[in-house]
């Protein structure tokens, strides 16, 4: 299991550091943003995710060439964050959301059966009815079209603004 950890964190009465509270963060949202570096500038993309809860890893499918890849193979260690928008408080001049940040290693996935179960977990997690997009990847070769990156989280932290609600 990854440790919960804040970093200097200036307002102590944001943070959340209820495990379950995280995950359930994680679970309810369908993007996150993962920062990364390329020779020391940095590089930001948005992807949709599945999280396995017993692994400690998001799931995120990709192009089988490009820049992220490339970046990814080069420099694994990513910052990403996913992010609850709960909306801008008309009049309070403040934003209510939560956010869940984490630090992790990618890794890219090879055999078809692993491949299959993590895009069998996204679909189940971003999908209303993920049967007829499951029988599209029972096909060997569609399995062999899709690059699929495993993020292991190595550390993780949250923080919430919900006063204004």
């Amino acid at each position: 299991m990854f440790p919960i950890s804040f970093y200097h964190l200036r307002r102590s009465e944001k943070a959340l550091v209820d495990r379950a509270a995280l995950v359930a963060i994680i679970r309810r949202q369908k993007y996150m943003t993962l920062a990364m570096c390329d020779g020391g500038v940095p590089y930001l993309v948005t992807v949709n995710y599945g999280f396995d809860v017993q692994e400690d890893c998001f799931y995120f499918h990709c192009a089988r060439e490009g820049r992220k890849l490339d970046i990814l193979r080069a420099h694994p260690v990513v910052w990403g964050q996913v992010l609850e928008d709960l909306g801008y408080c008309e009049g309070k001049c403040d934003h209510a959301f939560r956010t869940v940040q984490f630090r992790g290693t990618v890794s890219f996935l090879s055999s078809r059966e692993a491949k299959q179960r993590a895009l069998f977990l996204m679909i189940d997690q971003l999908e209303a009815d993920p049967e007829p997009v499951k029988a599209r990847f029972l096909d060997p070769a569609a399995l062999e079209r899709v690059m699929i990156g495993c993020l292991q989280v190595e550390m993780l932290s949250g923080k919430e603004n919900l006063k204004n609600l």
